[in-house]
């Protein structure tokens, strides 16, 4: 078996027009035997109609129609559920604007053989960001180690939306506590896989800025963030991780067959 069977990854969309085509075709090409799942949340610049044009006619490519802007983390946890009705082993979550290189793909994947949730990193040796100033470098390293210090998380890179879960670790943490609806959602599942005791390695990534369209984040989006770290570390008596929750930051190489309504291929 190939590492891409049994595998699905989701890509939330809004106003990705100009990336979709290429980013299927390119993950396609890096994993011929799995399959993507597209959640749109009805851009109005006709992403949703060409995720429709590439599902037609293939059974790999699955198209999630929203009907509003419903946010990152809903769109994630829609894809979730999905792959876990659906019956998949592995479960990837990416960007789909290129951020995530398609090509980094096989190595997370290979990952989760060793561990629960494999994390593309951006600051563990190996890894490198491109096209990002010193300043939105400094502040995403400096949210990363808020988020670590403040919740006691065991990785690097809290805020890493490049992520693949084994189906085991999806059904481990409790996906209905899971609040957050932006980038904060990333530091939420972080600390939710953290308490649930898995075992996370972070897989160093090269993390290039995005070429085309534009960026969704936000003052409002990092103060999100800020905000969920305190409501997570001061909400409950304690953080929820268990004893055995680790990371090896070390570089490392519906019911089954049935469609939602709104999930289909073409």
């Amino acid at each position: 078996m190939s590492d891409s069977q049994g595998a699905i990854v989701i890509v939330p969309t809004y106003n990705e027009w100009e990336n979709l085509s290429r980013l299927v075709a390119s993950i396609l090409s890096e994993l011929p035997d799995g399959h993507i799942l597209i959640v749109d949340d009805n851009s109005p610049d006709g992403t949703g109609e060409v995720a429709d044009q590439l599902a037609f006619g293939d059974p790999r490519i699955k198209v999630h129609h929203r009907p509003l802007k419903q946010g990152l983390g809903t769109a994630y946890l829609a894809g979730f559920n999905y792959a876990l009705a659906a019956g998949y082993s592995r479960v990837v979550q990416m960007d789909g604007d290129f951020s995530h290189r398609t090509e980094d793909l096989p190595r997370l994947l290979a990952a989760v053989d060793d561990a629960d949730v494999a994390i593309g990193s951006r600051n563990v040796p190996g890894s490198r960001v491109v096209g990002w100033s010193l300043l939105r470098t400094l502040v995403s390293r400096a949210g990363s180690f808020y988020a670590r210090t403040m919740l006691g998380l065991p990785v690097r890179d809290c805020t890493s939306g490049f992520k693949c879960f084994r189906r085991s670790a999806l059904l481990a943490i409790d996906r209905t506590a899971l609040r957050a609806n932006g980038y904060a959602f990333q530091v939420e599942v972080t600390y939710a896989c953290a308490g649930a005791g898995l075992r996370m390695v972070e897989v160093p990534i090269i993390f290039p800025d995005r070429a085309l369209g534009k960026s969704k984040m936000s003052p409002r989006i990092v103060l999100e963030a800020a905000f969920l770290v305190l409501r997570l570390r001061y909400g409950r008596s304690a953080p929820r991780r268990r004893a055995g929750s680790t990371a090896d930051t070390r570089p490392a190489g519906q019911l089954p067959g049935q469609e939602s309504p709104a999930i289909r291929s073409r």
